[in-house]
């Protein structure tokens, strides 16, 4: 190798990595990597548990949809809570919450309570849904939100993209571990070891200093709420890419939901095999994060439109495939796409929203977490009425079309830089 192309990869690494050179990120990208962990176990192990209870994809939607309602509810709150408080200590408390939930839910499989022989036990699961989507509704805008105040502003897209990639390494590595854990010892190992992390994590967190300002509004929370609303509906910018940010994950992410059906039912490859498609899916939004993580911040905009796209497509062509290879392959750019959706969305707002609106503005946009449920709960009752390929097939469609009529006739988010 000469020296030209050493240095070459020398700046491409550099460019790559360069948030974790600040040392208050790396606390922050510990946590988040804890937090993605689990996340990412609870994929495989909440739904597959739930439809191995019930064999109803509904209950499986209502399950998710129990999830949406207080994280909807509640983000807007979390959002001026964020505007309003220091957010390490928000962090804290829902890391702390999210860990206490994991370990009633790995208590109750070992006590028993919940189980297959106890006929209707899975409301257990739905109340663990219901804090979960709490805890996540008031503690994910402070998660957002917090990230310019650690890096500049022009390292916002490379900080993001070093999180979307953290999070994909975890997708790959997590969804596998839990399918495996699942099969060789049973879904209590996978809650134990999830409380675990999330404690990690605030160990993580707990070292972090305070960042920002403490800013004491002149109104209650609903006139804060009210005030973020006016300026998103005032910046038209802002307001575009939420709303198509927004409408991606509602017709791309209940696919992650419905996998224990594709799993038994289409494939019939098991819990090992569920997670190895999620783990796969992990890949493809692995190495969408590392083209990301090296991109300049040029034409995001265009390429925000274009994951939409690739999404829609991708997730079509996976509804109706019933080839094992085939559908690994197509997973993967399904991870390619969620990669950059999540990331050049995240970015823009960022970038493009006044410091002061910030937390509320990412409010809105975590309540993609909330959508995805509400999502799964209309592709449940869907594939009760059609089945999965269809219901799932469908949403993808729209997303195509959708995507396709952005490009054309949405230039303010195309020419975004």
């Amino acid at each position: 190798m000469n020296s030209v192309e050493q240095n070459k990869r020398s700046t491409l690494s550099r460019r790559t990595f360069s948030s974790l050179k600040n040392p208050v990120f790396r606390l922050y990208f510990g946590a988040l990597l804890c937090h993605r962990a689990s996340m990412n176990m609870q994929m495989v192990a909440r739904s597959l548990l739930i439809y191995r209870l019930t064999g109803s994809a509904a209950i499986l939607g209502a399950v998710f949809m129990a999830n949406a309602l207080p994280l909807l509810l509640l983000s807007l709150f979390g959002g001026v809570i964020a505007d309003r408080v220091h957010k390490k200590h928000v962090l804290i408390i829902g890391q702390a919450g999210s860990a206490a939930i994991a370990l009633g839910i790995a208590l109750s499989l070992s006590l028993g309570y919940l189980s297959q022989d106890r006929s209707g036990s899975w409301w257990i699961l739905m109340v663990a849904s219901l804090l979960q989507g709490a805890i996540m509704g008031l503690m994910v805008p402070s998660r957002q939100a917090i990230i310019p105040e650690i890096v500049d502003k022009e390292q916002i897209m490379n900080a993001v993209a070093l999180n979307a990639m953290g999070m994909n390494i975890f997708r790959l590595i997590a969804p596998a571990a839990a399918g495996f854990l699942i099969d060789a010892i049973g879904f209590k190992a996978v809650y134990y070891t999830m409380a675990g992390i999330y404690l990690l994590a605030v160990v993580c967190i707990f070292y972090m200093p305070l960042t920002g300002t403490i800013r004491i509004g002149g109104g209650g929370a609903f006139a804060s709420i009210k005030d973020g609303f006016t300026y998103v509906f005032r910046e038209t910018t802002v307001l575009l890419i939420l709303v198509f940010v927004l409408f991606i994950v509602l017709l791309s992410r209940p696919y992650i939901m419905m996998m224990p059906i594709f799993a038994d039912d289409i494939l019939k490859v098991g819990a090992s095999g569920m997670g190895v498609l999620l783990s796969v899916s992990g890949v493809g939004a692995l190495v969408g994060s590392l083209i990301l993580a090296n991109l300049f911040s040029k034409r995001r905009g265009l390429l925000l439109l274009a994951s939409g796209f690739i999404l829609g497509l991708s997730l079509l062509c996976f509804s109706f495939s019933k080839s094992w290879y085939l559908s690994l392959g197509l997973i993967s750019i399904v991870g390619v796409g969620h990669a950059a959706r999540m990331t050049l969305g995240n970015t823009l707002l960022m970038y493009y929203t006044e410091d002061k609106y910030r937390g509320r503005v990412m409010s809105l946009y975590e309540m993609d977490h909330g959508l995805t449920s509400l999502g799964t709960f209309g592709a449940g009752l869907l594939t009760e009425a059609i089945g999965v390929q269809w219901a799932l097939g469908g949403f993808a469609i729209l997303l195509v079309l959708l995507s396709v009529l952005a490009l054309a006739f949405v230039p303010r988010v195309r020419n975004l830089q």
